[in-house]
């Protein structure tokens, strides 16, 4: 379930929408691994002017279900402010076939005000100790997923590609960044045209497990990228694809389906700057 929120944290959607005009955004995900499906994940957010409210979710099937059990659910609200996100609030469910955590988190001004963790994370000599600045000008994994455009131009300049995403899951601070690589077309489900292709390297800071050889793999690891489709009107970009190579092969997330309720819509390809 760590590997798929790392996934999903290098995800981008949505930006404000006009005031006093809601609108929402629905995707679903297919998840496999070397190929083989394990499962889906869907996303719903939902903007009324600068505030939001996201609810994500994973659930996996067949073999992958069987051997782990694994499913979650997540949320977080908030506001947009500037190129990235002010979350307030966030809160993860996950669950698998031995166990179940549950972790809240509280944010005011993008500082980690309170953190609930039920059971508590085991305490283990290579747990890299998080400080107090650790937690300061942070995003939640899921309002991580809100990625405004930075560039003032076209939405798929590659401006939009190049910054650091700064995240704590309530228990682990890490650096997502995000560098240009190319703009290429996709034909996916709801969408046909340019897309932002974007490299992913992650960094880990604090809160993670030093010696596992895992945090090792990840942090030397060069082969994730994330694609993200422009949408007209509300200056945002939408993920429809991310891939990231694991320790035994290469997990790709996957849009199957999206849609788009409100003013935004996703640009057709002629109507393209």
């Amino acid at each position: 379930m760590r590997l798929i929120a790392s996934v999903l944290t290098t995800l981008a959607l949505a930006a404000s929408a006009a005031p006093g005009q809601a609108q929402t955004l629905k995707a679903e995900y297919d998840v496999t691994l070397m190929g083989l499906s394990l499962g889906k994940a869907d996303l719903a957010s939902t903007f009324d002017g600068s505030k939001y409210k996201m609810q994500a979710g994973v659930k996996l099937s067949g073999l992958a279900k069987m051997l782990t059990g694994g499913k979650g659910a997540a949320t977080a609200s908030g506001t947009i402010v500037g190129p990235q996100p002010q979350p307030s609030s966030f809160a993860v469910t996950s669950r698998s076939s031995s166990d179940q955590r549950t972790v809240r988190m509280g944010l005011t001004g993008g500082n980690v005000a309170a953190v609930e963790i039920v059971p508590p994370i085991e305490e283990k000599a290579d747990r890299v100790p998080v400080k107090e600045d650790h937690k300061k000008g942070v995003i939640d994994p899921v309002s991580a997923l809100l990625m405004p455009a930075v560039a003032s131009g076209s939405l798929t300049d590659a401006a939009n590609c190049n910054r650091t995403i700064p995240v704590f899951d309530g228990a682990a601070r890490f650096n997502v960044v995000l560098s240009y690589a190319e703009t290429k077309t996709a034909a996916l489900p709801g969408y046909s045209g340019p897309v932002l292709v974007c490299n992913a390297r992650y960094v880990p800071i604090s809160g993670h497990r030093a010696l596992r050889p895992s945090t090792k793999f990840m942090e030397d690891n060069k082969d994730m990228s994330v694609w993200l489709a422009p949408v007209e009107g509300q200056r945002l970009l939408f993920p429809v694809r991310v891939a990231v190579r694991t320790m035994i092969g290469m997990s790709v997330v996957e849009a199957a389906s999206f849609s788009v309720e409100g003013d935004a819509k996703i640009i057709p390809t002629a109507a393209r700057p």
